[in-house]
C-alpha cells in the first residue's frame, strides 16, 4: 500500500475511535473533573505508548533533542481534550461531534501559515460545505436559532478546543525531526501529562476515585487507550503522510459514527432535518479527498 493509502486507512480508524470517545465520554462527563480525567487518561496512554516504542523502535537519545517541541504539543492536545469533556457536560454527543468538523477549515488555514499549504478551490468548496454542515447539526436544523447565532456553552467551549486541535495537526508535521510516530507520540503524552497534573493537582487531589461510577472507569480506559494511545499514533503517522486539510478531512465521517455509537448505547437517532447536515459533511469529506 502506497505512504497515501496507509495514510488513509489510519485516518477512517481514527475517525471511528474518536467517535467513541463523544458517546462515551458525555455520560462521563459530568461525573469527574474533565482536567482530572484526561491527567489519567495521559499516564495510561503514557504507559501504553511507551512498551510499544520500547518493543518496537525504541526510545533513542536523540528523540530528546529540543523538548520543548513535547511541551508545547502535549499542551495543546491536553487543552483539547480537556475542553472537549467540558463541553460534553452539556453539549449532546451529535452537536459536539459536528463542531468537530469545524476543525479541517481551521488546520486548512494554520497549514497555510505554517507550511504554506494551498487550497485548491475545489477543497476551499468543500470546506465550505462541511461548515454549512455542521452549523446545520450544531443549531439542530433550527432556522430562527441559526439567524440568531444562538449557541449553547458546551459547543462554544468545544470550539475553542476544536482551535487547539487545528493548531496541533501542522505543528507534528513542522516540529518532528525525524522521529517514528510512537516515539513521538510517548513525548508528546509525556509533556502533556506533566502539563496536565500541574493543572489538575486539586482535582485529582478532590476527586474520589474508589467512589466513581463505572462508566466512568469504561469511559477513561476507552479514551485512554482507543481514543488516545492509537489516535495519537494514527494522527501523527496520517500527518506526516497527507497535507493537513486532508488529514482533517476524515473529522467529516465522525458525526455519522456518533450516530451509530449513539444506537449502540441505546441512544436514538438525531431527525431527519439534522441528518441533511450530516450528509453534507460527508460530502465534503468525499470531495477533500479527491486528487
Amino acid at each position: 500500500m502506497k505512504p497515501a493509502l496507509r495514510g488513509h486507512a489510519a485516518m477512517l480508524l481514527f475517525s471511528v475511535l474518536v467517535a467513541g470517545s463523544f458517546s462515551l465520554g458525555s455520560l462521563a462527563a459530568n461525573e469527574i473533573a474533565p482536567a482530572a480525567l484526561n491527567a489519567v487518561r495521559f499516564a495510561i496512554a503514557g504507559v501504553v505508548i511507551g512498551a510499544a516504542a520500547l518493543a518496537t523502535t525504541g526510545l533513542p537519545r536523540k528523540a530528546l533533542v529540543a523538548p520543548w517541541r513535547y511541551l508545547l504539543l502535549g499542551g495543546i492536545f491536553a487543552a483539547y481534550f480537556v475542553l472537549m469533556f467540558e463541553g460534553l457536560k452539556t453539549a449532546p454527543p451529535v452537536s459536539a461531534a459536528a463542531v468537530f468538523t469545524l476543525t479541517p477549515g481551521l488546520a486548512a488555514g494554520v497549514g497555510y501559515i505554517l507550511l504554506r499549504q494551498v487550497l485548491t478551490t475545489r477543497m476551499a468548496l468543500a470546506l465550505a460545505l462541511g461548515a454549512v454542515g455542521a452549523l446545520w447539526v450544531i443549531f439542530r436544523a433550527d432556522v430562527q436559532a441559526l439567524l440568531a447565532f444562538e449557541v449553547g456553552r458546551g459547543e462554544a467551549v468545544y470550539f475553542v478546543g476544536c482551535a487547539a486541535h487545528a493548531v496541533y495537526t501542522p505543528l507534528v508535521r513542522k516540529l518532528n525531526r525525524g522521529e517514528a510516530p510512537v516515539v513521538f507520540s510517548f513525548f508528546t503524552l509525556l509533556g502533556g501529562l506533566g502539563l496536565l497534573t500541574i493543572w489538575g493537582w486539586s482535582d485529582l487531589w478532590a476527586t474520589d476515585w474508589a467512589a466513581l461510577p463505572a462508566i466512568v472507569w469504561v469511559t477513561i480506559l476507552y479514551v485512554s487507550i482507543a481514543a488516545s494511545a492509537m489516535t495519537f499514533v494514527l494522527l501523527q503517522y496520517a500527518a506526516l503522510r497527507l497535507p493537513s486539510s486532508k488529514v482533517m478531512a476524515y473529522t467529516y465521517l465522525v458525526p455519522s459514527w456518533v450516530i451509530l455509537w449513539e444506537l449502540a448505547l441505546g441512544g436514538t437517532a438525531p431527525p431527519a432535518l439534522v441528518l441533511a447536515g450530516v450528509a453534507l459533511t460527508v460530502l465534503a469529506l468525499g470531495m477533500l479527498l479527491k486528487d
